[in-house]
C-alpha cells in the first residue's frame, strides 16, 4: 500500500470531516451556535430543532457532501496513479472512516462533534449508492414507526452491511466492505448511548415525520 498517498488523503478526509457545518452555519446565518440550545449536539439533528427545517436540510446536505468527497479522495488518487484499482474499495473505506471520525472528533470544536450519521451516509453513498438509497428508506420507514432519530439511524446504519451480506443483488467480493459496515454499526451505537438511555426511560425526543390530523 501507497504510504504517502494513504497519509495524505487521511489528512484531507480528516479536515474535510471536522468542518463543523452546524455551528459555521448558525452562526454566520442566524447569529447562533447550536451547541448552546437544543440538545447541544453540533450536528444536523439538532440544527433541525434549533434553526428549523431548511437550514436543518441544509446543514444534513453539507455533512453528506462532506463524507462523499472525503471518501471520494480515494477516486481522485486513483486517477492521479498514485493508488492501484484494486485497492480502492479499501482506500475508500479508510478515507470515509476518516472522515467521520472527523466529524465526531472535530479539530475545529476541540476535537468534539457530532454523531456523525449524515457523513457516514455521505461515505456510504460513495461506495455503494443503491444499498445507501435502501437505507434511506429503512431510516424513513423507522422513523414513521418510532417517531426516533436515534434509533433510526441505528437501524439504518445496521442495514448497510445487512444488505451487502444478505441480498443477492448487493452480495459483494470486498468483506472488508462488510467488515467496516458493522464496525460503522457500532460507532453510531456508541455515539448514541444518551440517546438509547434516554429512549429506555422515555426521555428521548420524538420526530413527528407524519403529523397525526386528529389534534385539528
Amino acid at each position: 500500500m501507497a504510504i504517502a498517498p494513504l497519509l495524505v488523503g487521511i489528512f484531507l478526509a480528516y479536515i474535510l470531516g471536522s468542518i463543523p457545518t452546524a455551528v459555521w452555519f448558525g452562526k454566520v446565518m442566524y447569529g447562533i451556535d447550536v451547541r448552546e440550545h437544543g440538545s447541544g449536539n453540533p450536528g444536523a439533528t439538532n440544527t433541525f430543532r434549533v434553526l428549523g427545517k431548511r437550514a436543518g436540510t441544509i446543514v444534513m446536505l453539507a455533512d453528506i457532501i462532506k463524507g462523499m468527497l472525503a471518501t471520494s479522495v480515494a477516486v481522485l488518487l486513483l486517477r492521479l496513479n498514485l493508488i492501484e484499482e484494486q485497492n480502492l474499495v479499501t482506500f475508500k473505506l479508510i478515507f470515509g472512516v476518516v472522515a467521520v471520525f472527523g466529524h465526531i472528533f472535530s479539530v475545529f470544536l476541540n476535537f468534539k462533534g457530532g454523531k456523525g450519521v449524515a457523513t457516514l451516509l455521505g461515505m456510504m453513498i460513495a461506495i455503494h449508492y443503491e444499498v445507501a438509497l435502501l437505507c434511506i428508506v429503512v431510516f424513513l420507514i423507522s422513523l414513521i414507526i418510532t417517531k426516533y432519530v436515534s434509533l433510526s439511524s441505528i437501524i439504518s446504519a445496521l442495514a448497510f452491511p445487512t444488505f451487502l451480506l444478505f441480498v443477492p443483488r448487493f452480495k459483494t467480493n470486498e468483506p472488508l466492505l462488510i467488515i467496516f459496515g458493522f464496525f460503522l454499526f457500532i460507532i453510531i451505537v456508541w455515539t448514541h448511548n444518551k440517546n438509547i438511555k434516554r429512549i429506555a426511560v422515555g426521555e428521548e425526543s420524538k420526530t413527528y415525520l407524519v403529523k397525526s390530523k386528529k389534534s385539528n
